[in-house]
């Protein structure tokens, strides 16, 4: 795991070592640069830069940019193949020869022979480059579910690429201006929909898609896609179920492939502990979890359980070595760390994120996590909302929609006590349930409505935003999906969205801060095709989520742990915002300081931060999200 950086453009060596020092944390054990002259352009380079966490092959075979074939193809490389092995051996057959142990020459010599056509063997997380010096073209290339981050942008003549936002700013010329429509999607979801950032001519490259740059032209195109096209049906249940088990201990021992320790994080969730309770069955020894609790009295006002107790029995279980902390951060001081790792504003479960990899890269480098799990098999509140949803929709609409949005006004969204997450979660329900299935969904992951950023936004930046349509993307992807079983179309546009530009990013920026690297066994190409043929009924089972691998499992873990209600891995912001955090919010969301800001109207902020604390309304994350935004200005639109 590694951070990659370079340019083809007017700029030389000092550039490149700027950009890798912005991303020093991504990799500290070694560090490597390549430049050289591009002849099509005169005057410009070609720069590869490389920092290296050194997982496979930690001798110094692995140093990047690796070079073959003469000198034709150079790569700097950021991930892992978990199929390495295999790979080699059929390259080998194919008269290669090998002059290092690592992957990143398996990489780079199945390129060389098959170009893009290499990249549905590949099995794995990655984001790389490949120059390849006698066509004079440059290939950028991003993993299926974008676990690995790549951004780029065009500043001139020059081309510009690396892992993190914060390193294209080395670049002469390239600078930090607000995208307006980034901004718009920001405060409507939590973040910008890919290829966006907040970052005007800063883009991503999509998960599942490939660069290619060419006499100063860019070509992009996607490789892979997630197919549910392909699903099957059920027939007997229990053959699912024996698969499912099958599968996920086949993916986990492929993802244990290191040449250091590896561990895991363990929530006491259903995907964690499948996770461990599939390490234990592999494992020659003890398997290392770690996990975060949170106090009794920051759950007075939140609607998330405490993990604790769930993941202290899974470690009882399997007899694991089992380390575990209670949330206490300094958020004075973390917010801002944390934003100028996340070149964004964060959300809540970047603060547990970083906390808890902080603490595993005391004793490893790599860690196993049950992200995707709930992409894979359907184990949303917001999966399970629209099949109840779909229940009432033989009501007629002018009689369902009246009643469900006096519904939505009249419930209280922010009391404390037992009825705290019912009252919330049926608030948001209400507001949506009664659109059409596409706006329901969408509107169940909308933060901010187009009438909320009227009343919020000051009258310049809502009449520069209001013509964005900010659901454009979503519905794409659900165009997209049309001829698949209605579960399976959310599961794709959570995919494609939700997965990467939120879950995966967060947990790459928090994990790479500490130099840990993280992987994703549900997330893994063995486990989307067998997702993709699972029939939706056995991913829903009635009002049960996860029915397919919850059954796998119960007969590896405590009947409790896998049959639990779920908790999403977040912090507790509700009660922060009327604790730790009040002087922040009290400072920075002032009547004063966002009239100075230009950006929000402050007494409609003001108004929700009344609401909130009334109890009236539940505008935590919407708070939070201001908060953090404030903070992230300074940082980079300053003071």
């Amino acid at each position: 795991m590694c951070g990659i950086a370079g340019f083809i453009g007017n700029a030389g060596e000092e550039s490149l070592r700027a950009m890798l020092c912005a991303i020093e944390h991504r990799g500290r054990d070694d560090e490597g640069a390549y430049l050289s002259g591009v002849s099509s352009l005169e005057g410009s380079k070609i720069a590869l830069g490389h920092r290296r966490l050194s997982i496979i092959d930690t001798s110094q075979g692995g140093h990047q940019p690796l070079f073959c074939n003469h000198g034709r193809f150079a790569i700097t490389y950021n991930g892992e193949l978990y199929n390495y092995r295999e790979l080699r051996r059929d390259l080998e057959s194919r008269g290669e020869i090998f002059r290092t142990e690592s992957d990143t020459e398996v990489l780079l010599r199945s390129f060389a022979l098959d170009g893009l056509n290499c990249l549905n063997k590949l099995n794995g997380m990655f984001a790389f480059a490949v120059w390849d010096a006698l066509e004079e073209s440059l290939t950028l290339v991003r993993d299926r579910s974008g676990l690995k981050p790549l951004y780029y942008t065009q500043c001139g003549n020059n081309f510009v690429f690396a892992s993190e936002i914060k390193a294209l700013f080395k670049f002469p010329g390239v600078a930090a201006e607000l995208d307006l429509e980034g901004f718009n999607q920001f405060l409507t979801f939590l973040w910008p929909v890919p290829p966006k950032t907040l970052f005007r001519g800063i883009l991503q490259l999509l998960p599942g898609h490939y660069l290619i740059w060419k006499n100063g032209r860019i070509q992009t195109g996607e490789w892979w896609d997630l197919d549910f096209s392909v699903e099957e049906p059920v027939g007997d249940e229990r053959d699912w179920i024996a698969e499912t088990a099958e599968v996920l201990d086949r993916v986990t021992q492929m993802e244990m492939v290191a040449d250091v320790p590896i561990g895991a994080f363990l929530s006491g969730g259903v995907d964690s502990s499948g996770i461990v309770a599939s390490m234990a069955g592999c494992s020659k020894s003890h398997v290392t979890a770690y996990t975060t609790g949170i106090s009794t009295k920051d759950l007075e006002f939140d609607i998330i359980p405490d993990d604790v107790r769930w993941a202290r029995a899974v470690a009882n279980f399997f007899e694991i070595d089992y380390h575990e902390t209670t949330l206490r951060p300094d958020l004075v001081d973390l917010l801002p760390l944390l934003i100028r790792h996340q070149d964004a504003p964060v959300i809540d479960m970047a603060i547990p994120s970083y906390l808890l990899s902080k603490q595993a890269r005391e004793t490893h480098k790599v860690m196993l996590s049950g992200m995707g799990g709930d992409e894979v098999f359907g184990g949303y509140p917001r999966h399970l909302a629209m099949r109840i949803a779909s229940a009432i929709d033989f009501i007629p609409s002018a009689i369902r929609r009246p009643f469900m949005e006096t519904l939505a006004t009249v419930l209280p969204g922010g009391l404390r006590g037992p009825l705290t997450a019912p009252l919330r979660n049926a608030k948001k329900f209400a507001a949506s349930a009664a659109a059409p299935f596409e706006e329901r969904y969408l509107g169940f992951g909308t933060y901010f409505t187009a009438n909320m950023k009227r009343e919020l936004l000051n009258a310049d930046y809502f009449r520069a935003v209001e013509d964005f349509d900010v659901y454009a993307t979503h519905r794409r992807y659900f165009a997209k999906s049309r001829n698949f079983s209605p579960l399976n179309r959310l599961l794709y546009v959570d995919f494609k969205t939700f997965l990467p530009a939120l879950n995966l990013d967060t947990i790459d920026r928090t994990s790479m801060a500490v130099n840990l690297e993280v992987r994703a066994p549900y997330l893994n190409k063995t486990m989307l095709d067998f997702a993709s043929r699972l029939p939706s009924s056995l991913k829903i089972r009635g009002l049960m989520r996860k029915y397919a691998l919850k059954k796998a499992l119960e007969i590896r873990l405590p009947r409790e742990i896998v049959w639990r209600k779920k908790a999403g891995f977040s912090a507790p912001i509700r009660a922060w915002l009327r604790g730790p955090l009040r002087p922040m919010l009290d400072n920075l969301l002032s009547l004063e300081e966002v009239k100075r800001r230009g950006v929000f109207n402050p007494h409609y902020v003001r108004a929700m931060i009344t609401a909130n604390d009334s109890g009236r309304e539940d505008y935590s994350l919407q708070i939070f999200q201001l908060l953090n935004w404030e903070l992230f200005s300074r940082e980079y639109f300053g003071k």
